[in-house]
Order: C-alpha cells, then structure tokens, then sequence
C-alpha cells in the first residue's frame, strides 16, 4: 500500500435501531437536495415563480430514479436476467445500480411536462439547474465510494483506491490500488459546473440571453469526462463493438448537446420565463387556459333600467343621469322575449 493511498470505507450502513441507514442512499438523498435548493435560488433570480422547483422535484425525482433503475437494468442485464441472476435484485437500488443517462432523460421529460402546462418555458429551467445537476451528480459518487464499486483498473500512482477482499474482482490479488474513478468522476462534475456557471455569465453579459445553451453545454461538459472515466473501469458493462455500452452513450450524448447548443444558438434566444401568451401562470386548481374559466356571459345595455335607476327630475339629462349599465345576458333575453309577446 502506498501511504498515499485512498483507504475504502470500512462499513456502507449504519443502523438507526432496527432501520438502516445506507450511506448511498444518504449520499443521492444529499446530491438531490443541494440541486433541489440550488436550482431554486437560480431560476427565482432569473424570474421563476416561488415555489415552482420544489414542485418539479416531486415529480422529477421519482421519475428519475425509476429511469435510472431501468437504464442500469437494460445495460447490465445479466446480473438480472443471465443464467445467475435474479430479477429479485432489480429493486434493491441500496445496493448501486442507476445509470444517469436514464435517470436524467425521465427527469427531464417529467420537467418539460409539467412545466409546458403551467405555461413556463424550458430553457429558463434547464439553465439555471445545469450547474446544479454536475453538483448533484459529483456529491452522488460518495456513494459508489461506499459500497467500493465503479473503480477503475490497477494503478501505481499515489492516490490509488484500496479494495476490500470481500469487494475485490477476481484475478487480483490482496493489496492492489485501483483508480478512484469516483473521485476522477466527482472532481470532474465540479470543474463543470465552474465552467457552466463562467458560459452562463458570458452568454448573458451586455444584455445577451442564455436561451438554454446551458443544458446542452452541460451534455457535452458530462459526456467528455464520462467517456474516458468509463474506459478505466473493470466491472462488467455489455460491450458494443468492443467499446463499453456507456462509452457509446456517452459519444452520442455529446454530438447531442453538441448541435443543440449551435441549434440554439442561431435561433432567436429569450430568457423570458413564461410562454409566450402565457403572462401567468395558473395556480394549483386553477384551470390551465383562462378561457377555460367559467364566467356569466353579459351584454351591455344602454339606457335607464326599470327598478335599477332612479327617475330623471325635470330638466335633467337622462343619458347623464342612466350611464350605460351592463346586466346579465339572461335576463336581458328574457326582456327581449317579454318585447315580443306584446
């Protein structure tokens, strides 16, 4: 062992009584609320109405954690579905196991869903959560620390990770360093966010917009750390030509952010909250469309109204003194139909 060595957790769990506290959970628990407050406090600053992040996380979380689950399930299918595997660990997500790729597309989606129906755009959002979302996911990789997974191959350099027996792969033998590549992972989300948040300043400086650009840069800051992170791991990943599935993913995720980011930036940019035509957006219980909302229909009727108005004494005016009134459309059809029995 090098005295330089990064020394494995001795215990992932910890037991509050008889209920446990895995420190995963606690570390994505975490990562979720700092993105959760952060994201807030940005998108409130560029205009947001109070209130909206904490909804969209009620929403996004789950989703993102079951899509996460499912992305993880379909990559590495055979600790579930091969000859030795058991679909009864697909929900045992303490253990490790949610792939971000899937994790961030149902967020998102649940995002855009909910935002387009209460009339505020996306762009807005999505910039002011990027930076907050490489925080989240940098805290997040504690986890993998914990329960000594997602390491990397055999190192000699000084910061090497220290294994367990009881989590070494096969083949290797007792004392050997690995790359931390959560610590590579982790340090890498972090500078990114720095960098989004120096894009963000750039793009909005002397009057300019933001207009989402963001969000894509945050694909392609990820991805680029993420492909070579993933080249240095040993666990078992499906391979596609030759290449671990999550390197493919991550290649495509950034030729994505890639022509999004110069997609958007020749279109008009705005950094308006709302949707155009949407001045406010509607509250819990209310309806979506303004037009939706139930109103008695009213006709306006000139002239004095018998019983409403009082009558004129000599010499006054009596358009002056009997202002235009307006009285609901129903009785003013029941007047009309009184007109013409006569």
């Amino acid at each position: 062992m090098s005295p330089t060595s990064i020394p494995s957790p001795a215990r992932a769990v910890w037991y509050l009584g008889p209920v446990p506290l895995r420190a995963y959970a606690l570390c994505m628990l975490t990562g979720i609320a700092v993105a959760v407050w952060w994201t807030d406090r940005r998108y409130r600053r560029a205009g947001g109405p109070q209130d909206t992040v904490l909804d969209l996380a009620l929403l996004a979380v789950p989703a993102g954690i079951v899509g996460a689950r499912l992305y993880h399930v379909l990559s590495s299918p055979d600790r579930y579905f091969g000859p030795e595997g058991s679909l009864w660990l697909i929900p045992r997500i303490w253990e490790g196991g949610l792939g971000v790729w899937g994790g961030i597309a149902a967020g998102a989606a649940a995002c855009a869903w909910l935002l387009r129906r209460r009339g505020l755009r996306v762009a807005p959002f999505a910039d002011a959560a990027a930076p907050a979302v490489l925080v989240a996911q940098a805290i997040g990789r504690l986890g993998n620390y914990f329960n000594q997974e997602l390491f990397g191959g055999p190192t000699t350099l000084p910061w090497g990770l220290e294994i367990d027996a009881a989590h070494l792969p096969p083949g290797y033998a007792p004392g050997t360093l690995f790359h931390p590549t959560f610590l590579y992972e982790a340090l890498w989300n972090l500078a990114g966010a720095l960098v989004l948040l120096g894009l963000g300043r750039r793009l909005t400086r002397d009057g300019g917009a933001s207009g989402g650009r963001l969000m894509w840069a945050y694909l392609m800051v990820y991805t680029s750390g993420r492909a070579w992170i993933e080249y240095l791991r040993v666990d078992d990943a499906q391979l596609v030509a030759g290449l671990r599935l999550n390197v493919w993913t991550s290649l495509i995720v950034f030729l994505i952010g890639l022509a999004g980011y110069i997609w958007s930036s020749r279109r008009p940019l705005s950094d308006a909250v709302t949707v155009p035509g949407r001045q406010d957006s509607p509250q819990p219980g209310e309806p979506e469309d303004p037009h939706d909302a139930p109103s008695a229909p009213t006709e306006p009727v000139s002239g004095p109204v018998s019983g409403s108005v009082s009558e004129p004494g000599p010499g006054e005016d009596t358009d002056a003194q009997a202002p235009d009134r307006v009285i609901p459309a129903k009785s003013q059809a029941g007047r009309l139909r009184e007109d013409e029995t006569q």
